[in-house]
């Protein structure tokens, strides 16, 4: 039985509404204006070549604080669904194989478009960690390969930035399977605005706190997104689609170590500056919220049937009712985080950790020091940063069979090849130590899979959480993947900041290689394609192999 859909205003427009679109604009003009008030005091100490340290807060700043705080409490408001409508019923019995079989139509491409700017800003956060800590020590005289002698390190503020993200990939999980990816999305959005603040940032202990709210929004986006591209694309295109997008966080490291070579290098506007770039940014992400909906999929999870059938229209995808047997299993799934780490979800929540851990400790391990290590063994600042743009440029192109492997040949056996290479080069750098840096031929060839290598893994990690878990859990399990990802992070640094090793070259890729080397053993054990299935049944797959078992 088809699905009758009405001619209402919200359908006619795209389908983009608000609870309460007064309190969401207006908590964002306020966030925006609370964050411009920071602005005099950064511009004002261009003698001091943007230096802001030992100055004091002034009244201006106070008040922007203010603002951001109550703009952020007006969006909250302005996004989050009234109670009687985040969850009117049991799983809908409409069809959502007609959404797989859907064409590619404009409105997917404009939200893969904008999906792929999201990701881009959200992972220029923390990828800015690794440039503003060079700068940050030098001028707050803070602990770091550099400044060996100091007492406070600076490791405290990617520790701080990372300990928020895997907070908020928890968070953010909970929230886009509670009040939907598109409000998810959103709240994040205007954290990013609100965080732009910790460039002027006048006292370390300032910045540190600043840095792990961001980290709140951070740890979000991610697996918000992927489980929207998830639920959103139709499932023969959606493998390849979602890494190749995904593989965009390359974009953002490529985007962010030119800004800290150009604008964000001594002499021009520094490290702070990168910071402040939250502001242009994440106010983007706001405008571009006409073309984000919200999922089907879990629209019709809570039984809003007519709004589902008002986006799948828009997306080209005939809404029949059909109680299907995969639907009936899918019922089956409770919307809690236990399920990831029950029945037929152990093991892949297994493959899930071991995969996000490696890639944290790479990222914010390898990658967070090389800036710092590369100086310290004689090359400049600037030469540093150039050296890590030129490496992600040469393998940014690489992600495009990436895409197709993932999509088209296998999801599993993807996963496993770019864990070994990613090992590989990883242990390269373990064996051949600091004498890297002599051969630059060397240098660049091991450079490249770490930088472009993680990128892509990440993508492929996140893009499977988003196709393996169910729909009444799958913002928790991407959570999972983005959490685990950002805790690998949280133990290289807090092995930093305990002075347990050094942050050398060869010390940070060994802690990295060796849990990719055992989500390799998890993926053979306990791995399932994911191929071109549609995501009821992948779930329905995995519970009814679990019953047979």
């Amino acid at each position: 039985m088809a699905l009758r859909i009405n001619g209402s205003r919200a359908a006619r427009r795209g389908d983009i509404r608000f609870a309460h679109p007064g309190a969401f604009w207006a908590g964002v003009t306020a966030v925006t204006a609370g964050v411009l008030l920071h602005l005099p005091m950064f511009f004002g100490a261009k003698e001091e070549h943007y230096q802001l340290r030992g100055m004091t807060v002034d009244t201006p700043m106070l008040i922007g604080m203010a603002l951001i705080i109550l703009g952020i409490a007006a969006t909250v408001y302005g996004v989050v669904p009234r109670l009687s409508e985040v969850s009117r019923g049991s799983v809908s019995r409409i069809r959502v194989r007609a959404m797989d079989d859907a064409p590619i139509r404009p409105a997917h491409v404009g939200l893969l478009l904008v999906m792929a700017a999201a990701i881009t800003i959200d992972v220029m956060k923390p990828t800015t960690l690794a440039f503003v800590a060079p700068g940050m020590a030098k001028e707050y005289g803070l602990r770091s390969p550099l400044n060996p002698t100091a007492s406070l390190p600076v490791a405290w503020l990617p520790l701080a930035g990372i300990s928020g993200t895997v907070v908020g990939s928890f968070l953010w999980g909970w929230l886009g399977d509670r009040i939907g990816r598109r409000a998810s999305i959103l709240l994040a959005g205007v954290i990013f605005i609100g965080t732009a603040i910790c460039g002027s940032m006048p006292n370390p202990y300032w910045n540190f706190v600043m840095c792990f709210i961001m980290g709140l929004g951070v740890g979000g986006m991610l697996p918000i997104t992927f489980a929207l591209m998830a639920e959103a694309i139709p499932a023969r295109h959606r493998g390849w689609l979602m890494v190749l997008i995904g593989g965009d966080v390359a974009g953002a490291y490529i985007i962010t170590s030119w800004l800290a070579s150009t604008i964000g290098a001594p002499g021009e506007f520094g490290w702070r500056v990168l910071w402040l770039l939250g502001l242009p940014t994440g106010v983007l992400l706001i405008l571009l919220n006409r073309w984000i909906p919200e999922s089907p999929r879990f629209l019709l999870a809570n039984g809003r049937d007519e709004e589902a059938g008002e986006i799948m229209q828009r997306y080209g995808a005939v809404v029949v009712r059909d109680p299907s047997s995969d639907l009936q299993v899918e019922e089956r799934v409770r919307s809690r985080f236990l399920q990831l780490l029950t029945g037929p979800f152990a093991g892949l929540s297994l493959v899930v950790l071991f995969l996000g851990i490696g890639i944290g400790m790479v990222q914010f391990g390898f990658q967070q020091w090389i800036p710092s290590n590369l100086q310290k063994l004689g090359f400049k600042e600037v030469d540093a940063s150039r050296i890590l743009r030129d490496s992600a440029l040469i393998g940014f192109p690489l992600n495009f069979p990436i895409a197709c492997l993932y999509g088209i040949w296998s999801s599993k056996k993807t996963i496993i090849l770019m864990s070994a290479l990613t090992s590989a080069a990883l242990f390269g750098f373990v064996i051949a130590g600091n004498d890297v840096a002599t051969n630059r031929v060397l240098l660049y060839g091991l450079l490249v899979v770490p930088i472009w290598g993680i990128s892509s893994l990440t993508a492929v990690a996140v893009a499977y959480a988003s196709e393996v878990y169910p729909t009444r859990i799958r913002s928790r399990g991407t959570g999972l993947a983005a959490g685990a990802t950002k805790f690998g992070g949280v133990l290289i640094l807090a092995i930093v900041v305990a002075k347990v090793a050094i942050p050398s070259i060869s010390r940070t890729a060994l802690f990295g290689a060796i849990p990719l080397v055992l989500a390799i053993v998890a993926v053979m054990a306990f791995g399932v394609e994911t191929r071109q299935k549609r995501l009821e049944r992948i779930t329905a797959e995995e519970l009814q192999g679990a019953i047979s078992a």
